[in-house]
């Protein structure tokens, strides 16, 4: 929150009403913008933050899974001699895909929002309004698909998910 606090600070709204005299009667638009003006030493700034919000937590993601790959690789090459470290590694590999996975999905759900965030100037939103909806709903994908990123192709948790689902459908049937 105090890496963006900025935001609100130089964020103004402007309104303005546009009134029109035809032959069918007054007619009045309202326009709201959203005006952010910021000096190049901020903007500089707002966009380094943008990219740091994005890589870093991709980062520690994919180094953790690196990490924890590798510390138990090495862990069972020290306890069971009869196969390599290589072999453990691949094999650690295969049972920890989801952790692999859901950094990479994560910051290619959240590309889209940055591409969004630096585009360059003033854009009409009362004739791109889906624009800005889009890059509103956009910034939710990596919640709502938590499922699907980490559950699905993780064994273990879909597993876990199974018996979950199973015993809840056990105690559904014994109410009845």
């Amino acid at each position: 929150m105090g890496s963006l606090i900025h935001e609100p600070i130089k964020r103004n709204a402007f309104e303005f009403k546009i009134e029109r005299n035809e032959t069918q009667g007054n007619t009045r638009e309202n326009y709201i913008y959203c005006i952010t003006r910021y000096s190049p030493s901020l903007e500089n700034y707002n966009t380094s933050i943008l990219f740091f919000h994005l890589i870093i937590p991709f980062a520690i993601n994919l180094f953790s899974a690196l990490y924890i790959i590798f510390g138990v690789a090495r862990q069972r090459s020290n306890v069971q001699r009869g196969r390599t470290y290589q072999e453990h590694v691949q094999e650690q590999f295969k049972e920890h895909k989801q952790l692999l996975i859901s950094p990479l999905v994560l910051i290619i759900l959240a590309s889209p929002r940055v591409v969004i965030a630096l585009l360059p100037g003033c854009i009409d939103v009362s004739k791109n309004p889906w624009l800005y909806l889009s890059a509103y709903f956009i910034s939710f994908i990596p919640s709502m698909l938590v499922f699907i990123i980490f559950v699905l192709p993780s064994s273990s948790y879909k597993k876990k998910f199974k018996e979950s689902l199973a015993s809840w459908q056990q105690r559904c049937c014994r109410r009845r």
